[in-house]
């Protein structure tokens, strides 16, 4: 049966017509910046004004394809997930799931999960997308503090939610659509096939309810709960798919873990806005060749990965792609300009940065077609006005300069959360004085390029210099000895601080003297006088959060436990190789 779709509606069109103006327009950066108008529907639900109505426009076309470890495949058309959603939300209500009720969502890259958030989406509950690598403990904490009523999980990982109290409905995926045996009290998802696929929403949705809920990764502290409405990150994504050049029919290859923010950008969002196909690869272990082997068979025309991916991939024969993606895009961290400068020899195309944080969409970004300028993220996106503020002042600097990044609240800021759920106090303190706070640093300079300084607890002085651990990083990862680094602050009696990195050496590379050597004469060379590496530590790997990013915060800490305690074990000391 051909899936007829819904009728679209005048918020329907609203976003049709935005969406379709960077469509046309994706490389004349002026006109879209001048040009383009955030949709501001008083009324809006992503599941039914949006999906549905492309289903019934495309229902043939391929939403969601998953390739597995053993390179087998499966998909499903705009026309099967619409359907498949409408009755998993018809099951969901049967269960006594009400309107604006939470649910956690803790699951793997399968098709479950796409199911689930937009059925979600069209009954107007909340999904609370979960990483997979939570403790019991930590996802105990979760659910009370989220207030989730329901909770759906993979059978590999019942066994987490141990810790969970109170009257949480458990529901159990069954892997490769054979039904397992569960805990007591957990239900099968198996079961949603027997409901109706007749789906009737109860009324509509508002564009300001509540549509997510996102556990930041907590880089430097405790997990934040970011809140977003049914347009934050629905018609706020339109930014995202600007920035990643996504287009109609394109196959998107995202490399990014489920329940983080970077998941819904690239995975959910962003490709279904611009009715492309989702692209799943699903290894158990990272190979670069088998990834380009894929990546050749299934015509990926853009993809996107996190500096972690790209760093292992130019480790790699990058020939062995012998049909590169239209778009190649760089997310998670700033990209080091040597991975770009790789990357770009091997396949004639360079890869583009971007900024944004789980609290909004992409904000800044290389535009396709745009001149990239190295080590820059590129220019505020679609939407956006980004101001740099004065940390000390919180004052707007006018024309380049060095400052915190921040969105002007005075202006229209479709894009960005609703706040942090049941924190009235964090939320007032990032939106003090009129402005957005991102804790971010970055310089501007004249042309409007804004580059990546750090975080504002990354950043340091040494010898009353500022110091900006990404610049030190880039310098050092251009040493082919050099996977990975993290530069932070080492406490020094006559300098205050000074800078020492931790290095991941790549393959072919051992840790110890001649390397060190090796690597703080190459620091020398490209770097000035006061940035210059005066320790060094190998490590065989960096502290990540579960979405990949460095959590310097254990590195500063760690480095100052041991410069407390007087040991020098494993240090490596510039002025011991003049």
């Amino acid at each position: 049966m051909i899936y007829t779709g819904r009728p679209a509606t005048a918020a329907t069109e609203e976003v049709r017509r935005a969406r379709d103006f960077l469509l046309d327009h994706a490389y004349d950066y002026d006109r879209i910046r001048d040009g383009f108008v955030w949709p501001e529907p008083e009324e809006f639900n992503f599941g039914l004004d949006w999906f549905d109505v492309i289903a019934g426009e495309h229902p043939d076309r391929v939403a969601v394809r998953i390739v597995e470890d053993d390179l087998s495949m499966e998909q499903w058309t705009y026309g099967e997930l619409a359907t498949r959603s409408d009755q998993v939300a018809h099951w969901l209500t049967d269960l006594g799931m009400q309107r604006g009720d939470r649910m956690i969502v803790m699951l793997h890259n399968t098709i479950e999960l796409w199911e689930i958030l937009l059925a979600l989406t069209k009954l107007g509950c909340v999904a609370i997308p979960t990483s997979t690598l939570l403790s019991e403990a930590d996802l105990a904490w979760r659910v009370e503090t989220a207030g989730a009523r329901f909770t759906v999980a993979p059978h590999d990982l019942v066994g987490r939610f141990t810790r969970v109290a109170g009257d949480v409905v458990k529901i159990g995926v069954s892997a490769h659509s054979a039904t397992q045996d569960l805990p007591d009290g957990w239900l099968h998802y198996d079961a949603s096939a027997e409901a109706s696929a007749e789906f009737t929403p109860t009324q509509p949705t508002r564009a300001d309810e509540t549509c997510l809920l996102y556990f930041t990764s907590g880089t430097t502290s405790r997990p934040k709960l970011v809140e977003h409405t049914h347009v934050s990150y629905p018609i706020g994504h339109l930014s995202t798919m600007y920035w990643l050049g996504v287009r109609p029919g394109d196959v998107h290859l995202n490399i990014s873990s489920p329940g983080w923010g970077k998941h819904a950008w690239s995975n959910f969002y962003s490709p279904f806005l611009a009715q492309a196909t989702v692209f799943i690869f699903n290894y158990d272990r990272f190979h670069a060749d088998t990834l380009m082997r894929i990546m050749d068979t299934h015509e990926v025309s853009s993809f996107c990965a996190p500096p972690t991916v790209w760093r292992m991939l130019i480790q790699a024969d990058l020939a062995n792609l012998t049909h590169p993606p239209r778009e190649l895009v760089g997310a998670g961290e700033a990209l080091n300009p040597e991975v770009i400068n790789k990357v770009r020899a091997a396949w004639g195309n360079t890869i583009r940065d971007g900024y944004g944080q789980t609290e909004m969409t992409c904000a800044i970004g290389n535009g396709p077609g745009q001149p990239v300028r190295l080590g820059a993220m590129g220019r505020p996106t679609p939407g956006y006005v980004v101001a740099l503020l004065d940390p000390a002042t919180d004052e707007p600097l006018e024309g380049p300069g060095e400052g915190e990044l921040c969105l002007d609240l005075s202006r229209t800021n479709v894009a960005l959360m609703k706040g942090y759920y049941g924190d009235e106090e964090l939320t007032a303190e990032a939106f003090r004085h009129g402005y957005y706070h991102t804790g971010d640093i970055g310089s501007r300079d004249a042309d409007g390029y804004i580059t990546y300084v750090g975080r504002a607890d990354d950043v340091f002085k040494a010898s009353d210099y500022k110091i900006s651990p990404f610049e030190l990083e880039s310098a050092l990862m251009t040493h082919e000895a050099v996977a990975e680094c993290a530069v932070v602050a080492s406490p020094d009696p006559v300098r205050g601080n000074v800078p020492k990195a931790y290095v991941v050496l790549a393959r072919g590379f051992e840790p110890g003297p001649d390397t060190a050597r090796a690597i703080f004469t190459h620091a020398r060379g490209c770097l000035n006088g006061y940035q210059l590496v005066r320790i060094l530590e190998f490590s065989e790997s960096l502290p990540k959060t579960v979405s990949a990013k460095i959590r310097r915060v254990e590195l500063r800490d760690a480095e100052a436990a041991r410069v407390a305690s007087g040991s020098t074990t494993g240090q490596y000391f510039d002025r011991d190789f003049r």
